[in-house]
């Protein structure tokens, strides 16, 4: 049943109209099938994707370009061109940037509101300090970088390191309450916390209650991941997704609070079928290739490309390789949109 066809601004009087500006006044109707579209939302986030071989040079020149004394965070934003360039933002909650490191460097210690992780794509040498606890950076590595804590990143090798910066920073930038406060550097705590919770099954059982601690978890291995996801691919062969969340290991819930991330294992020759999502999708290739089709694009990506798809679109993954296996990080904001009630799945592919 289609919905009745409302007024429109230009059918009110102007001097009606000028005494509802006098008094920031504005009629709902004209706007109101823009706020809310019938049967799904209308997003502004297009299907786009960022090619790391293209854009690596970019990286390397920023580094010739600018000194990290001029930059505290060398990054190009890995930005959406529906939401405007200048908006910075990859989806409408989810900011994306590629950050160099050079041997040497150490960006400076500060904490801010948005949530961080990150995805370590090339390089090793580097490492980020977070609140005291120091995480070394291998690729395929995940290191959380949570609202309030402290954190800064040192580079004791001798090639360039780059990692994937994942934030929420549009959302919190939203809400008014995304800033910045500079800090000293960071005091060395010792060996990394999260180390306790590297094995399966077992978790630190204090005599009477567990650590209260938000985040007891802060770098996620990926030779840990990767292997696995391919214990899971062995175990289960009828299983339909190889898929593992990063979870807060004495919790069980999402390593944050906003966004969710995890990792995919496409076997040889495999194709997946994901149903559509009220959530934005990003896909980052740690290793191997997928090619990702949503309507009408299609992105063949590499190792290290990153692509992102709106919400409520079905998606196609394929990994054209009949002999190696392809992993898969990803990033959406389903924590968020299931506090708020409004996650869902649709299936089939029309939506």
């Amino acid at each position: 049943m289609s919905l009745p066809e409302l007024g429109r601004l230009e059918d009110l009087p102007q001097d009606y109209r000028d005494d509802l500006t006098a008094q920031n006044l504005v009629p709902l109707w004209p706007s109101l099938r823009a706020v809310l579209p019938p049967g799904k939302p209308t997003p502004r986030t297009r299907a786009t994707a960022w090619n790391y071989q293209a854009l690596r040079p970019l990286l390397l020149k920023a580094g010739e370009l600018t000194p990290m004394e001029k930059a505290e965070r060398r990054v190009l934003v890995l930005a959406n061109p529906g939401h405007g360039l200048e908006k910075m933002q990859a989806s409408s909650t989810i900011y994306l940037g590629m950050q160099l490191l050079l041997p040497g460097e150490w960006a400076p210690a500060h904490r801010h509101t948005p949530n961080a992780v990150r995805m370590i794509v090339e390089g090793e040498g580097a490492y980020t300090t977070v609140d005291g606890e120091k995480c070394l950076m291998q690729r395929g590595d995940l290191i959380l970088t949570p609202t309030g804590l402290w954190h800064e990143h040192g580079h004791d090798g001798d090639q360039p390191v780059v990692w994937l910066d994942v934030l929420d920073l549009p959302m919190v930038y939203y809400m008014e309450a995304s800033y910045v406060t500079e800090g000293k550097p960071q005091t060395i705590s010792g060996d990394a916390a999260g180390l306790a919770y590297q094995r399966g099954g077992v978790a630190p059982a204090p005599m009477f209650e567990r650590s209260q601690t938000a985040f007891p978890m802060l770098r996620y291995p990926w030779v840990d991941v990767r292997t696995a996801l391919q214990t899971l691919a062995r175990t289960q062969p009828e299983i339909e997704a190889v898929q593992v969340a990063y979870i807060n290991p004495e919790t069980g819930a999402d390593a944050q609070k906003i966004l969710g991330f995890s990792a995919l294992m496409l076997r040889p020759g495999e194709t997946l079928n994901m149903p559509a999502r009220s959530t934005a999708m990003v896909f980052h290739v740690i290793e191997g290739g997928a090619s990702v089709t949503a309507d009408a694009s299609h992105f063949a990506l590499g190792e290290a490309d990153t692509c992102c798809i709106p919400g409520y679109t079905a998606i196609t993954l394929v990994n054209a390789s009949t002999t190696e296996a392809s992993f898969v990080f990803m990033a959406d904001d389903a924590p968020l949109q299931k506090k708020l009630g409004v996650y869902e799945v649709r299936d089939g592919r029309n939506v």
